[in-house]
């Protein structure tokens, strides 16, 4: 399939000024960040906090765009395209690269309405359209069967599990291509982390799953490609199995066994 991301060189600074000189670009969160992401697959990204994995991943949409003082050098690509051009339109690119973030936030409205608004807002108006779209993503997030009876219900009365798949079904319903997982499960009990790991691990046939995790079990569990950040350094990036049993740098050895983290 390729690789639907590609990243060279790219810095990120918090807290700049906005004028060229060192001292003047702020924290530098993200230092020469250079990553090939696969198609269809599930890519973990894994490190202490504040490492710099969750700012990567919202740099892959551009959610980093709505924090005022951040500044960027380099380029990420995605589907060919750099997503830094003049012409790349924000909206359609988070239409594309789709987030489920780490606490559930469904609207304050129907079950229904939540993963309709999306389509919506892209201006379908179709009944017939929306109830397909509906169905389709409430199927492919795994919670089709415990929901269709209460589509009308408020998406408040479900329980976290069910929340958060309620978000990755919303995220679905844009039919995006690549899918964005900021710790996804680290509120949720155990049974319904499991329900969204089998999910993220089905998810892959069709999308492209980016995860940040803080539990390298579940790295070990769904992930095909691993990738551990540092200080704002991307120090290894390989197939999971690899970073697990034989990491190349002592950093990365040091993390998975607990040293430190």
């Amino acid at each position: 399939m390729g690789d639907i991301i590609t990243t060279k060189h790219m810095n990120l600074w918090y807290g700049a000024t906005g004028k060229k000189t060192a001292e003047d670009k702020g924290h530098h969160a993200l230092k020469d960040i250079n990553i090939a992401i696969p198609a269809n697959e599930i890519t973990a990204l894994i490190g202490p906090s504040g490492c710099g994995k969750s700012t990567f991943l919202k740099t892959l949409n551009r959610m980093n765009d709505l924090v005022e003082g951040v500044r960027i050098e380099g380029e990420i690509c995605f589907d060919g395209h750099n997503i830094f051009d003049r012409e790349m339109d924000p909206t359609w690119l988070r239409k594309q690269v789709g987030m489920v973030f780490q606490k559930a936030n469904p609207f304050p409205m129907s079950i229904y309405d939540n993963v309709a608004y999306g389509p919506r807002t892209y201006g379908i108006r179709s009944k017939s359209r929306l109830d397909e779209i509906v169905e389709k993503s409430l199927r492919d997030a795994a919670i089709w069967d415990e929901v269709k009876d209460r589509l009308k219900a408020s998406a408040l009365g479900l329980s976290g599990g069910q929340q958060q798949r309620l978000c990755i079904a919303r995220a679905l319903a844009n039919e995006p291509v690549v899918l964005l997982m900021d710790e996804s499960t680290s509120a949720l009990d155990p049974i319904s982390t499991g329900k969204i790991e089998d999910l993220a691990v089905e998810l892959k046939k069709d999308y492209t799953v980016i995860m940040v995790t803080h539990n390298m079990q579940q790295a070990l569990r769904v992930s095909d490609k691993t990738a551990f950040f540092l200080l704002g350094e991307m120090v290894e990036f390989g197939p999971t199995e690899d970073i697990f049993s034989m990491p190349r740098d002592k950093r990365t050895e040091d993390y998975i066994t607990g040293r430190f983290g």
